[in-house]
């Protein structure tokens, strides 16, 4: 298999198991993973800048971030949060175990195929361990921000305030 398939699926299959998660929950999650890819793109180009690893293939029209960061990151990210939101313990041993196994196992095997150059550092598990615990408090934060709503259905008679008309008044002058 070549590389450009690797990438490829690792960019495309993983998307392709949401198929099989609920849409509330989706909906849901889904800022988080987009969180997870933003902290994930400021990780890489940190890391890249320090010289702690070296990107040397990603497919079209990536130029220096993993394809995995928008395929596997953020898909892994709304699974681990489906099954363990609300059990903070369970969801922080789960995605160390889960980072251990991607740090010490997938990006030393991309390694070998020569995608990427990278040497498993203790710097990469305590970016890890801060990534999760960002990861949970912003799902906390986002949980928090939405007003819920009492009524269950919208008329369609609703409009914007700024389509309503001026109310007409006598006083009423025209701009200089």
């Amino acid at each position: 298999m070549s590389n450009q398939v690797l990438l490829l699926s690792m960019l495309i299959i993983p998307w392709l198991t949401l198929f099989l998660v609920k849409k509330n929950d989706i909906k849901r999650f889904m800022p988080v993973a987009f969180f997870s890819i933003i902290i994930s793109v400021i990780v890489t180009e940190a890391g890249i800048t320090t010289g702690l690893w070296n990107i040397w293939e990603t497919t079209f029209p990536l130029s220096q971030i993993p394809t995995y960061t928008f395929g596997i990151i953020p898909v892994v990210v709304i699974w681990i949060f489906k099954f363990t939101y609300g059990q903070f313990w369970l969801y922080f041993v789960l995605d160390c175990v889960l980072n251990l196994v991607f740090v010490y196992l997938i990006l030393p095997l991309l390694a070998g195929r020569g995608i990427l150059d990278f040497t498993p550092a203790p710097i990469h598990i305590i970016t890890s361990v801060a990534h999760d615990v960002l990861l949970y408090g912003y799902q906390i934060w986002q949980e928090g921000i939405f007003a819920r709503s009492e009524q269950t259905s919208l008329s369609l008679n609703l409009h914007p305030a700024a389509t309503k008309p001026l109310p007409q008044t006598e006083d009423r002058r025209e701009p200089d």
